[in-house]
């Protein structure tokens, strides 16, 4: 590229020097051309153990902010990523937040994947009074004024497929494995988990609760307990809150050790269409994942979702998904709540937190899995339609079971006793 020469780079200083001139005549603030954008941060680890997952909701979040700005932006601005990467690594989550809203002054954030990197900005932009779109599913146990919570609570996804388990569809079982990564998405949903079997008569010996760390990749030890504790006469299932790359040795050992999904049912609340990608899914047929979305729901909206991301993965040269592009559920979460951030904007008329937040209560969205999704206009999680999936051999999945419509969801779970008479509504600051 050639450097421009002293003559042009004057005639430029010169333009603007005039134009900061002619702003001042008028009345204009000089930092209304510092203004011209809207700043839209995204925070997703693009290294590290979580960017098998997170780093494709980077892309989700890039591909509507170039739609959006086709379309000429909103309130007549363009849109600007700030896309910075945290790493996995969870206190540079808060710090990066920091970052985003003091310095860079992004109007919202996208980000998180883990509950762990949702504590850790959680403290930062309500310090702050930034704005947290958060897509995945979660434990449920928070509300807070500054983040929308666009994936699962418990009583969208986990409670609904441990239910699936104990029906006679799902193989009536009556033993239960609760397998996860150490941290408090899996150990509080396990435990909420836990008071649900004991409320439908499940006994504390019929429960055997495992966790490994972040990356742990040798599960073969887990596996031949697993196969010993569901030898003991009962009908035995796994659910499995494993995140991240250490999906892909758990389902490779499953498929060594021949526990097939007939003996011993494995249910996933973090393994969709994308941690399948790097695994021979043939053993895992039949084993399932509990999700709000899937590729392979067939309607119009996500067809026109599907073709979207493919144009878009191909232009874009994205790894992986320009010769074979997959769309999965956070990916879902993060359109619903990009789209819908949008809409309270323009209807805000202002990118302002407070005015933002006041035009979200009941914002609707038709999501690519069919429903028409909608914003609570108080808990600030939306109403989900929950799915049931099993794996098929091309690492798809065939949709087993679903809820009659959209649930709405419990932030507070009924099932743990501290939470009786929580209101299902954050905490908003008092008008000045």
């Amino acid at each position: 590229m050639n450097e421009p020469s002293s003559t042009t780079r004057r005639h430029v200083g010169k333009t603007l020097i005039a134009a900061a001139a002619a702003a001042a005549t008028f009345g204009i603030s000089t930092s209304a051309f510092a203004q011209e954008t809207i700043k839209v941060g995204v925070l997703h680890s693009l290294s590290g153990t979580m960017a098998i997952s997170e780093t494709v909701l980077k892309d989700t979040i890039l591909m509507e902010i170039e739609a959006i700005n086709a379309k000429g932006g909103l309130l007549g601005k363009k849109l600007e990523p700030v896309v910075v990467d945290p790493a996995s690594n969870w206190p540079l989550f808060a710090e990066k937040t920091r970052q985003l809203i003091s310095k860079d002054k992004v109007a919202v954030i996208f980000g998180c994947w883990t509950s762990v990197s949702r504590k850790s900005v959680l403290p930062v932009v309500e310090e702050l009074n930034g704005l947290l779109f958060y897509p995945v599913q979660y434990e449920g146990e928070e509300l807070s004024k500054n983040v929308f919570y666009t994936g699962a609570a418990p009583n969208q996804q986990a409670i609904p497929a441990v239910e699936y388990l104990m029906s006679k569809d799902g193989g009536s079982a009556k033993r239960w494995v609760l397998l996860g990564t150490d941290y408090v998405y899996p150990r509080t949903t396990n435990k909420i988990l836990r008071a649900f079997l004991k409320s439908k008569g499940v006994a504390d010996s019929d429960i055997m609760e495992e966790y490994t760390p972040f990356g742990h990749s040798d599960y073969q030890s887990i596996i031949a307990k697993i196969k010993k504790f569901s030898s003991e006469g009962k009908k035995t299932a796994v659910v499995s809150t494993i995140n991240g790359d250490s999906n892909v040795p758990f389902y490779k050992e499953l498929g060594n050790q021949g526990l097939k999904a007939t003996d011993v049912p494995v249910v996933a609340f973090s393994v969709g269409e994308e941690e399948l990608r790097g695994v021979d899914t043939k053993p895992l047929v039949g084993h399932l994942a509990a999700w709000n979305y899937f590729q392979s729901i067939k309607n119009p909206t996500n067809d026109e979702f599907i073709k979207q991301w493919s144009a878009y993965a191909k232009a874009k040269n994205i790894a992986g998904h320009k010769d074979k592009p997959l769309t999965n559920d956070p990916m879902e979460a993060s359109v619903i709540g990009f789209r819908m951030w949008a809409q309270a904007v323009t209807k805000a008329k202002s990118t302002d937190t407070d005015k933002v937040i006041a035009a979200m209560a009941g914002q609707t969205v038709k999501a690519p899995s069919g429903i028409v999704s909608k914003m609570d206009e108080k808990n600030h999680h939306l109403h989900k339609s929950v799915f049931i999936g099993e794996i098929k051999a091309d690492g798809q999945f065939n949709v087993v079971w679903k809820t009659k419509g959209p649930v709405k969801a419990q932030p507070w779970s009924p099932y743990i006793p501290e939470n009786k008479g929580k209101k299902d509504e954050p905490v908003m600051a008092a008008k000045k």
